[in-house]
């Protein structure tokens, strides 16, 4: 997940954190237990250890709201609509994307045969099909600015499209079907990227499940 999701994330950050924490804490313990009984943790040390649990709860929280805040932003007004219904005549797409759900995450797979990991890349407002199969357990296919999910079944593949939102960015996919120790691990990026592409909305389009 790393090349998609970053190694410096708010995660990964927060677990170095509490690593170094921790090595502190089990440091101190094993000290006042062997060191000859007139040392002890100076107050100080006790003020700062104390005071290193609250900033890592602070940032957390920061951390936690920040992300939920972006993630769940309704980019509706700007026309980034989905649907679970593709007619087998249905041409008027300008990207089509294999999905490839997996314990525990996405694989996208060009038209062209290219492959990312976790990183759906696409262009502003393009009419975005994801034809999605699971090669495991069943897995959950949602992404909350389209306003769209999917539960995928092993062996039973499933097609959904969105109109990807105007603003250049980078937008959730997760899982919202539990699929076992890693399902809070299995989110991937809508990597919303350059020029907003010659196709336009057709008239009448409409927003989930058009």
């Amino acid at each position: 997940m790393e090349n998609a999701l970053g190694l410096m994330g708010g995660q990964a950050t927060m677990i170095a954190i509490t690593v170094f924490v921790m090595i502190l804490g089990l440091g101190a313990l094993l000290a006042a237990v062997f060191w000859p009984k007139r040392w002890r943790m100076k107050y100080r040390m006790e003020v700062i250890f104390v005071g290193l649990l609250a900033a890592m709860v602070y940032y957390a929280d920061w951390k936690s709201t920040e992300i939920y805040t972006a993630y769940q932003k309704d980019f509706r007004a700007e026309q980034a609509v989905s649907g679970q219904v593709v007619e087998k005549d249905d041409k008027a797409f300008d990207r089509t994307l294999t999905v490839v759900s997996f314990q525990w995450g996405f694989a996208f797979l060009t038209e062209d045969n290219e492959i990312s990991r976790n990183a759906a890349v696409v262009k502003p407002n393009e009419k975005v099909l994801f034809n999605i199969l699971s090669n495991d357990v069943i897995h959950g296919f949602n992404i909350p600015v389209a306003g769209i999910t999917a539960e995928i079944d092993p062996g039973e593949p499933r097609q959904v499209w969105i109109r990807a939102p105007q603003k250049p960015g980078k937008y959730l996919i997760q899982c919202v079907n539990y699929c076992g120790v890693g399902h809070a691990q299995m989110k991937a990026w809508l990597v919303v990227e350059g020029e907003v592409p010659t196709a336009k909305m057709t008239v009448g389009e409409k927003s989930n499940g058009a």
